[in-house]
Parts: C-alpha cells; sequence; structure tokens
C-alpha cells in the first residue's frame, strides 16, 4: 500500500489583491494596521510592478505543483506519494491551515521546507516552529529542512546566472574585472549577531561559492528591504552601496539577490525599480540575476533535500 508524504512548502505570503494589501500589512506588523500614508505608498509599490499584480503568489503556486511533481518523479522505487501543501506566513492559505489539510487527508508523516535557502532563527525559524506546533496539534510527525545553502545545484545554478549577465556585459564592451557584483538578501535586525545566528554566514558561504564558480573577480556583499522599524537592521543597503560604487567610479553593476528565490515585491520593485532608478541617476550601467522561480533546477535542489530528510525519519508503511 501505497504511503502518503506531507510535504509543507512554506514562503512569506502576498496579498491576493490590492484590497487585501491593508489586511496583509496589518498581520505583518502583529496586529496594527498601516496609516493611510503608509498604505498609499505600499499600494503604489504594488502597482508599479511590471504585469501590475502579485506574481510571487502565482509563482509560490508553480513552486509547489513542479516540486509535487518532482518528487513523485525523483521517489524511485519507494511505495510513497508526496503530496505537497502551501503554508503562507503573512496570507492565506497560512501555515497552520497547511499542517491542517494534511491531518485532515489523513496524513500522518510530513516534511517541512522553507522557500529561502538560508536559515535564520528570525525567519525560517519562525515558519518551523509555528509549523511544529500546529503538527503536535494534529497529530502529524513533522521533520524539517532548515537550510540548503551550500546545496551543489544551487550553486550551480545561481553561478550560471551570474555568469549569463556577466557575459552580456562583455558583449556591451565591459571588461569581465570591471563589473561589480552586488550579492544581497533581506536585511535583518542587528541584534541576530548577538544571537549567534547563521543568517549572515550562511549568505557570506553562498556568495563565495557563487563566485569562484562563476569566476568573479570583484565581488561584495550587501542588504536590501530592511524593515521601517526603530533598532537598527543589517547594512549597508544596495542603495547606499551603489553611490558608495559610483564615487569608486564603478561602471557596471550586476545585482544577484541570492536571498530570494522568486520574482515578488523586494526583487520587482526594490531592485528592478528603484535600484534601477538610483544607478541611473549616478550614471551606471545596472541589471540583475533573473530569480530561480519554478526552474528545474530549484526544483531538482528542493527535492532532494526533501528526499533527504524523508530518508532520516522513520517512515511507517500505512
Amino acid at each position: 500500500m501505497t504511503t502518503k508524504i506531507g510535504v509543507l512548502v512554506m514562503s512569506y505570503g502576498t496579498p491576493e489583491s490590492l484590497d487585501n494589501v491593508e489586511a496583509y500589512y496589518t498581520h505583518i506588523r502583529r496586529g496594527n494596521p498601516p496609516s493611510a500614508e503608509q498604505l498609499k505608498e505600499l499600494k503604489d509599490r504594488y502597482e508599479a510592478i511590471v504585469g501590475g499584480v502579485f506574481p510571487l503568489r502565482e509563482n509560490t503556486d508553480r513552486q509547489v505543483e513542479a516540486l509535487q511533481a518532482k518528487l513523485n518523479e525523483d521517489k524511485g522505487g519507494r511505495d510513497l506519494e508526496f503530496v505537497c501543501y502551501q503554508g503562507l506566513k503573512h496570507a492565506r492559505p497560512f501555515i497552520e491551515d497547511g499542517v491542517e489539510a494534511m491531518a485532515k487527508a489523513g496524513i500522518t508523516q510530513a516534511v517541512g521546507i522553507v522557500l529561502a535557502p538560508h536559515y535564520s532563527i528570525m525567519s525560517v525559524g519562525t515558519y518551523i516552529k509555528r509549523a511544529q506546533a500546529k503538527a503536535e496539534e494534529c497529530g502529524v510527525n513533522m521533520s524539517f529542512v532548515e537550510s540548503y545553502h551550500m546545496h551543489p545545484e544551487l550553486i550551480d545554478v545561481l553561478s550560471r546566472r551570474v555568469t549569463a549577465k556577466m557575459d552580456q556585459y562583455v558583449e556591451a564592451g565591459a571588461a569581465r574585472n570591471e563589473i561589480r557584483v552586488l550579492f544581497s538578501a533581506h536585511s535583518l535586525p542587528e541584534r541576530i549577531l548577538a544571537m549567534g545566528d547563521p543568517y549572515v554566514d550562511q549568505l557570506m558561504e553562498t556568495s563565495k561559492a557563487i563566485a569562484d564558480k562563476a569566476g568573479v573577480g570583484s565581488w561584495q556583499f550587501t542588504w536590501q528591504s530592511a524593515g521601517r522599524t526603530a533598532e537598527p537592521w543589517l547594512g549597508p543597503d544596495i542603495l547606499d552601496t551603489l553611490r558608495d560604487l559610483s564615487k569608486e567610479q564603478v561602471e557596471y553593476v550586476l545585482s544577484a539577490p541570492i536571498g530570494f528565490v522568486s520574482d515578488h515585491l523586494e526583487v520587482l520593485y526594490d531592485l528592478d525599480i528603484e535600484a534601477t532608478a538610483i544607478a541611473a541617476e549616478l550614471d551606471m550601467r545596472f541589471t540583475r540575476t533573473e530569480s530561480l522561480n519554478s526552474d528545474p533546477a530549484y526544483m531538482s535542489v528542493l527535492s532532494d533535500v526533501v528526499l533527504s530528510q524523508v530518508n532520516q525519519m522513520k517512515v511507517t508503511q500505512s
């Protein structure tokens, strides 16, 4: 008899329409609604994105479907069936909804994975905590993939994206050593440093591995999309980094947002619109690597780490 293994695919979430933006950001702000000015700015940002509406949700839907197909393709001769469920941090279906749906389907064994390669107790850790609590309540035995930031296939697909964009610059007349690669990820509050959090170290490890594989001679790490709170966040921000590079007379800049796996607001607005505009003001050439989205190579990475987690579990045959 085939044993069903649930896979909870977790991500940040996004509003489904402009009408949902206020509720979405109220949830992010722990029940505190944004001011009228903040709400207008948020809606303006979503409206400014090419295509108009929230690609993250559509991208995540495709990722979940593609991962389920890949897992069932990769399971080999094992009498298992993988069923993927979506669990979002700040929108429906919430993380708890995904776990509950598994339980209602009679699934008692599952793996949780976040669509983010790098672990922080303030990011991936919070997803796992919520999922684990709900799994225990529902009687689902759930194991978790915490990070996969140095998976060889992940390094390979990201380095190929960096190489492809550098080649375009070279074709346009740039010398390869004139191109500055900026690896980036979502900033977090600086207090994670005092906590011994692995987030920064994992990002630096991924960046170095990609740079080495792609033969990048000039690169640095920068941060983006910091929250607007009173406490200090990790920096420098990419906009400040661009201004500093202009003073160094760097003309060609390649943004490689390795902390993000999908096209969403932090990529399509913060980089494609905001950072691009600053670079134009500074008379710099600026582009970014393409997001992974549901690239088969990324699905292969996710499938591999989920299957590895299953191999460590004591799977009970139905």
